[in-house]
Order: structure tokens, then C-alpha cells, then sequence
């Protein structure tokens, strides 16, 4: 089988797991820390907070800028439903923008249209979420400029995009956001197994993330409300979650890390080949661009060809995907309102797209095969 994507485990890798199995530290230990500093040196971020998930990373994040009952976050609806799910968790109310048809990430133009209804009527949001879909960066700069004029904290979701730059920086250095998330699932650029990780360069932020992603405790002295009587002491300051990562997770991260502008540059390789090998098809590449790390390479067809290729596919054992179904037609938020036809781009792109396999141990051979395979389906 061939599948959309997948992790590539070393011995290295092995070793490092191992390792800390070896050790007293397991769950909590030093090589979180280590992770932590490894991945904000990398991105050139103040600060980074490691958790159990990007899920998590984006629950707390909201959390950290305050997002509660009566707030209202955007996001994009080409994403996965945690994107979204992260501000409903807080109590707060969710909207969708539109994606650009070309980036297929959230549209600056259709932003800046609903910014100013939403003036109008007073319900700006809160917080707006970009995702950097398939590994390529939003454009962060117009959407930064645009907080500065009507109000609203940013966070990046990131999730596809660990190694991707932007303007001149890594994905993460939030130079136009409060905070950046990552995902470290198996599929993902690097892998924890699972895992996540929020960034930022607000210490303020950062601390109240590290307390949230802990049970809302508090175990330094200067981070608590009264003095502690011991060393044993420590003070739950608000309610919190028990989100943190591993030892044995961040092992695993430290290791990978060490090759993500290995796996990054053979992502942009794969992606370059399959842009010459499909010019000839009648279907739409994605956009090309040395700044994304290629978590996804998803191509469209005619709507009436998609599920027919899709199955063709599945039959000739290639596990390819569709990333994604808009949010907003999800049952849950059709219940709360939305229905189809509410943001017809991310609908058009989703009646068409198909991601093909795209990842670290992809070779020429197989991507061949799913190129030639694609060829035959097309024309039956």
C-alpha cells in the first residue's frame, strides 16, 4: 500500500526513545524542556510550550488570549475540525472566511469584506485563526495589518507547516501572531507519535500556556499567589487540563528535529517532480512555492471525475485522501447554523481535491506509479 503519508522512524530515532526508557524520566523530565528550547532556537521564537497534541495547542491558546462565552473566533473552513472545535471548547462562538481559490488558505480579500460587516454590526471577532493549509503560510502580513485596524489576537494554526518560512523566517517565529501552533502527529512533517506545541514571544503568554497545559497549576514561587511554605508547595491558580507531552515524546521530537530541513527539502523535491510529471493532465496543481514545507500535495479534478479517481485509487491499494470537507458542513455546525453554499470556494476546492501520497520515503518509483496510475484513471 501506498499511502498519503507517513512517518520515517530511524535508528537514531530508536536510540534516543530508548534512551529515556532507560531513565527516571518518562512522563515529565528534562528532555521536554530541551525539546522546548531546541524547537523556539529553531524558529526563532521567545518561547515554546510543548503539549499532547496540536488540538491541545490550540484549546489553550484560545484560553490564553482570553477566548470565553460571548466571544466570537474565525477561522478557515478548509481545515480540520479541531481548528474550529478549539474556540467552541472556550464557550465562544465560531465564523468561517472564505479561502482564496489559488492558496486555498483563508482569502485576505473576503477577510477584510467580512471585518468590515462585522464593524457594522458589532461582532468582530476576538481571535482569527489562519491556517498555513497543506504546509503553505497564509499571508500573514496583510492579515496582521488588518488585527492592527479592527482588534483581534491571531493565532497560527501551523499544524501542516513545521519548516515552512515566511518572509524572510521559519513558520513560528510569530512575527505577525500571538501565538504559533504545530502538530507532531505521525503524518506530519516530524513526529512525536503525538504531539504538539504552541510558540510565542510573549512571556506572559508563554507562562499562562505552561500552567493551562498543567491542571492550572502553578509550581514556581514568583508564579504564585501567596508564598509557599515548603518546596512540596504548589497552587492551582485557575482550571486547567492535564495536556502535557512525554519525555518519551519529546525524545522523539529532539531526534527528528535534528532532520527537518532533510525531510522539508525531499518534500519540496517530491512536490517539484509531481508539478512536471501532471503539466500535461487535466487536472489543477497546487500553487508552486519554495516557502511551504508540503505537509500535503492536493490536486483537483472536474467534480465529476473525484470520486472515481478516488476509488480507483483506493482499489489500486494508494491510500489517497481528501483534506478537507468544509468545517462548516459538519453536522455539529450545521446545527448551530451554517449550511452549504456559505463559503462557496472552500466547498468548490473540496468537490475536487484529492491528496496524493506526499512524504519522506516516497520514491521515484512509487510516485511514478501514482502519476502513471492517475494517467489511466483519467481516461477511462
Amino acid at each position: 500500500m501506498i499511502p498519503y503519508g507517513r512517518q520515517n522512524i530511524t535508528d537514531d530515532d530508536i536510540a534516543a526513545v530508548v534512551e529515556v526508557m532507560n531513565s527516571e524520566w518518562l512522563t515529565q523530565g528534562p528532555g521536554i524542556a530541551e525539546f522546548e528550547r531546541a524547537m523556539a532556537k529553531y524558529c526563532h521564537a521567545s518561547h515554546a510550550v510543548a503539549v499532547c497534541n496540536a488540538t491541545a495547542a490550540l484549546h489553550i491558546s484560545c484560553l490564553a488570549l482570553g477566548v470565553g462565552a460571548g466571544d466570537i473566533v474565525w477561522t478557515s473552513p478548509n481545515t480540520f475540525v479541531a481548528s474550529a472545535n478549539c474556540a467552541r471548547y472556550c464557550g465562544a462562538d465560531v465564523d468561517f472566511v472564505d479561502i482564496d481559490p489559488i492558496t486555498l488558505n483563508m482569502s485576505v480579500v473576503s477577510l477584510q469584506e467580512k471585518l468590515e460587516q462585522a464593524q457594522k454590526s458589532g461582532k468582530l471577532p476576538k481571535v482569527v485563526i489562519p491556517v498555513h493549509f497543506s504546509g503553505l503560510p497564509c499571508d500573514m502580513k496583510a492579515i496582521h495589518e488588518l488585527s492592527k485596524q479592527y482588534g483581534f489576537r491571531i493565532i497560527e494554526d501551523a499544524s501542516h507547516a513545521v519548516g515552512a518560512e515566511y518572509d524572510g523566517k521559519p513558520v513560528g517565529a510569530c512575527q505577525y501572531s500571538d501565538i504559533t501552533v504545530f502538530s507532531f502527529h505521525p503524518v506530519k512533517i516530524i513526529t512525536t507519535g503525538e504531539g504538539g506545541m504552541a510558540l510565542t514571544n510573549n512571556p506572559d503568554i508563554a507562562n499562562r500556556l505552561a500552567r493551562l497545559r498543567s491542571h492550572g497549576i502553578a509550581q514556581k514561587a514568583d508564579q504564585m499567589i501567596k508564598p509557599p511554605q515548603g518546596a512540596w508547595e504548589y497552587q492551582q491558580l485557575e482550571l486547567g487540563f492535564n495536556y502535557r507531552m512525554t519525555n518519551l515524546q519529546a525524545a522523539l521530537g529532539l531526534s527528528q528535529l535534528k532532520r527537518l530541513p532533510e525531510f522539508v527539502e525531499k518534500r519540496r523535491a517530491l512536490a517539484r517532480r509531481y508539478h512536471e510529471l501532471l503539466a500535461e493532465l487535466p487536472v489543477i496543481r497546487p500553487l508552486q512555492s519554495e516557502e511551504s514545507s508540503w505537509h500535503l500535495y492536493a490536486v483537483r479534478f472536474p467534480v465529476e471525475k473525484r470520486k472515481k479517481v478516488f476509488d480507483a485509487f483506493r482499489q489500486a491499494d494508494v491510500w489517497v485522501q481528501v483534506h478537507y470537507i468544509p468545517v462548516h458542513t459538519q453536522p455539529y455546525y450545521v446545527n448551530l447554523g451554517f449550511a452549504w453554499g456559505d463559503f462557496p470556494e472552500a466547498e468548490k476546492y473540496f468537490m475536487q481535491a484529492i491528496s496524493l501520497p506526499l512524504y519522506f520515503d516516497l520514491d521515484i518509483a512509487n510516485q511514478d506509479h501514482v502519476v502513471q496510475s492517475l494517467k489511466i484513471f483519467l481516461q477511462d
